[in-house]
């Protein structure tokens, strides 16, 4: 993380360079709103990520002799192939499409998602990859 850590610092100090710069050569308040608005918000990414570098160990990507073998093992878990994400996605576009035709499409489209969003969340303990 502590590579993640440096790169937002950069970004952190460019943005206050930056947010002042373009006041003081534009004199708009909106940008430079936006621009004081991304120096916090890069600042708390910063922050965030240095606290959790000092909680870890060190990864073999922070390391300057770290190796690629270093970094082998289990990735993660991804999950395997699912229809429920379509339904959701029908779900929601009908639950658009109701609001622009008529609010009886949403109450039938919103029932729909309910059993849709159910069964993405539930997908792994019925069937053939129940844990």
């Amino acid at each position: 993380m502590r590579a993640e850590a440096r790169i937002f610092l950069i970004l952190t100090a460019f943005f206050l360079i930056v947010a002042p710069v373009y006041w003081f050569t534009t004199h708009e308040t909106t940008g430079t709103a936006a621009l004081i608005l991304t120096f916090f918000l890069s600042l708390m990414i910063t922050g965030y990520l240095a606290l959790i570098a000092r909680r870890i160990d060190d990864r073999p990507e922070d390391k300057r002799e770290g190796e690629i073998v270093e970094g082998a093992g289990e990735v993660g878990f991804f999950p395997p192939q699912s229809i429920w994400p379509l339904f959701c996605a029908l779900s929601l576009a009908f639950v658009m499409v109701g609001i622009v035709i008529g609010w009886w499409i949403v109450i039938i489209a919103g029932a729909l998602g309910v059993v849709s969003l159910t069964g993405m969340i539930y997908q792994y303990y019925r069937g053939e990859h129940a844990h």
